[in-house]
C-alpha cells in the first residue's frame, strides 16, 4: 500500500504553531471514529484517546463537533457501547451517535415481518426488537419474528451432531409446530462455529424447513442479510484476531462446496458498505441540526486502523459522493452489484429529509490497532493481501489512505489544521 507518502503528509500537517483559543464559528465538518484499534483495545482505552476528545470538547465536556461512532462491532446494544465510550473517553456518549454494524438494517423494512433466523451472540433478541415502533426516516431494526440459532437446535436436536456431549441420548419426537424461516441475519461472529454453520446451512439447503429431507437444494437460497465483514479485529492480543468476515469465508465456501454455487446476500451492512456511511452521515447532520449548527457539514474525516474496513469504506463513501454529485450514482463505485441490493441502493439515495451538503470523507490510519506502520520495509516488497470481503473487488486506490498518523489524537490535530479550525 502507498502510505509512507500519505504519514511524511500527515506528519507535515500537524507541524506548525499551536492553536489559540477555542473557534467560535459552528464546524463544516463531523468525524467518523472507529473504535476497536483506534479508541480502545479490547477494554482498555488507547492513551491518544482521552486527549483527542479533550480537543473536541469544550469546558463543559460537550462536544464541539458532530462525531459519530462508526463500529462494526454488533453483539451488543448501542446503549450499552455508549456507556462503554463515555467511560473511556471520559464524556457522555449518547446511543444516537453510535452506529453498530447492524444498525442499518432499520432500512430493510421488507424483511421486518419475515420470520428470520439470528445467528450471533449477545442480546440478539433485544437487537432484533429493539425499536419496533418508532417511525423516523430510518427505520428502526423492528423485526417482529426472530429464531435464534439456540432455538432452532433445541426444536430440531439431531441437527448438532459435532459436540458429542450435546447430542440427544434418545431419539426425540418429531418436531411440530415451528414456524418456516424466511430469512437469514448473521449479526457477527457466533461462539459455536460448527453449529452455526451446520444449522444455517441446513435452513439454506431445506427453504427454511431444516426437519425435512434433503430434496434439490433451492436455488437462490433464502436472503441473507449478513452484518460486519472484517476478516480480523484488533483486540488486547498482539495479532490481530478472527472476525464475522472469517465466519462468513467459512459459511460462503462450505455452501459451494456443497451445492457447487455461490452464497449470494440480499447485503453486506457495516463497513465498508457505502449504506452504512450513509446512515453515518445522517446521523452527523441530525446532530448538527440538534445543536443549532447553522453551518452546513461539507466534510467527514473517516478515522480508522484497517485499511481493508476503515479505509477503504471511507474512500468508497467518497466515490459515492463525488458520483452523487455529479447525478451518477454508480460511477466510480468499484465493487460487485450485491456489495449493495437494489433494495439497499434506494436507501443510498438522496433525500429531501437527509441533505446533500457533504461534498467529501476523508480517511485517516492510525498506527494503533490492526494497521503498523514500518519505515523500514522498502515499498515494492511489500505484498499486498486483500482482506476485504468476496462481493467487494480490490481496488489499490481504495485503500491508500488521504492520512496516515500516529494516534487519533494525531488524527483530530490533522482535521483541525485542515479546517483552520480549533
Amino acid at each position: 500500500m502507498a502510505l509512507r507518502g500519505s504519514l511524511r503528509a500527515g506528519r507535515a500537517l500537524l507541524r506548525g504553531p499551536p492553536s489559540r483559543g477555542l473557534c467560535s464559528r459552528p464546524p463544516a465538518f463531523g468525524f467518523l471514529f472507529d473504535v476497536d484499534g483506534v479508541l480502545v483495545r479490547g477494554s482498555q482505552p488507547v492513551p491518544a484517546a482521552r486527549r483527542a476528545f479533550q480537543r473536541l470538547a469544550d469546558g463543559g465536556g460537550r462536544l464541539r463537533v458532530p462525531v459519530v461512532f462508526l463500529t462494526n462491532a454488533g453483539n451488543c446494544l448501542r446503549s450499552a457501547k455508549a456507556r462503554e465510550l463515555s467511560q473511556a473517553l471520559g464524556l457522555q456518549v449518547s446511543p444516537e451517535q453510535v452506529v453498530l454494524s447492524h444498525s442499518p438494517l432499520q432500512l430493510f423494512s421488507q424483511f421486518h415481518q419475515r420470520c428470520m433466523l439470528v445467528a450471533g451472540q449477545g442480546p440478539l433478541e433485544e437487537n432484533a426488537h429493539e425499536y419496533p415502533l418508532r417511525l423516523v426516516v430510518l427505520r428502526a431494526l423492528g423485526f417482529k419474528h426472530v429464531v435464534t440459532i439456540e432455538a432452532l437446535r433445541k426444536a430440531y436436536p439431531l441437527l448438532d451432531m459435532v459436540d458429542l456431549s450435546r447430542r440427544p441420548k434418545e431419539l426425540p419426537p418429531p418436531t411440530t409446530g415451528f414456524p418456516t424461516i424466511e430469512g437469514v441475519i448473521l449479526f457477527g461472529e457466533p461462539v459455536r462455529w460448527e453449529t452455526s454453520l451446520q444449522l444455517i446451512a441446513d435452513v439454506l439447503l431445506s427453504n427454511g424447513n431444516p426437519g425435512a429431507e434433503l430434496q434439490d437444494a433451492p436455488y437462490p437460497h433464502l436472503p441473507i442479510l449478513a452484518c460486519n465483514m472484517d476478516l480480523l479485529w484488533m483486540a488486547e492480543a498482539k495479532m490481530p484476531r478472527f472476525g464475522h468476515g472469517t465466519f462468513l469465508l467459512c459459511l460462503e465456501s462450505i455452501y459451494k462446496k456443497v451445492t457447487g454455487r455461490e452464497l449470494k446476500y440480499e447485503a453486506l451492512i457495516g463497513k465498508p458498505s457505502p449504506v452504512t456511511y450513509r446512515y453515518a452521515q445522517y446521523l452527523i447532520q441530525q446532530q448538527a441540526e440538534k445543536q443549532g449548527w447553522k453551518a452546513p457539514i461539507r466534510r467527514l474525516y473517516a478515522v480508522g486502523d484497517n485499511p481493508m474496513s476503515d479505509v477503504y469504506g471511507a474512500n468508497l463513501y467518497n466515490n459515492y459522493l463525488k458520483s452523487a454529485q455529479q447525478s451518477q450514482v454508480q460511477a466510480g463505485l468499484k465493487r460487485s452489484p450485491q456489495a449493495v441490493s437494489p433494495q439497499a441502493e434506494v436507501s443510498l439515495e438522496l433525500r429531501n429529509d437527509c441533505n446533500n451538503s457533504v461534498e467529501s470523507c476523508e480517511s485517516i490510519l492510525v498506527c494503533t490497532g490492526v494497521y503498523r506502520h514500518n519505515g523500514d520495509v522498502p515499498k515494492e516488497t511489500v505484498e499486498t493481501v486483500f482482506h476485504g470481503h468476496r462481493d467487494f473487488s480490490f481496488d489499490p486506490s481504495l485503500v491508500e489512505a488521504s492520512y496516515v498518523v500516529q494516534d487519533v489524537d494525531d488524527a483530530v490535530q490533522l482535521a483541525f489544521k485542515k479546517e483552520n479550525w480549533s
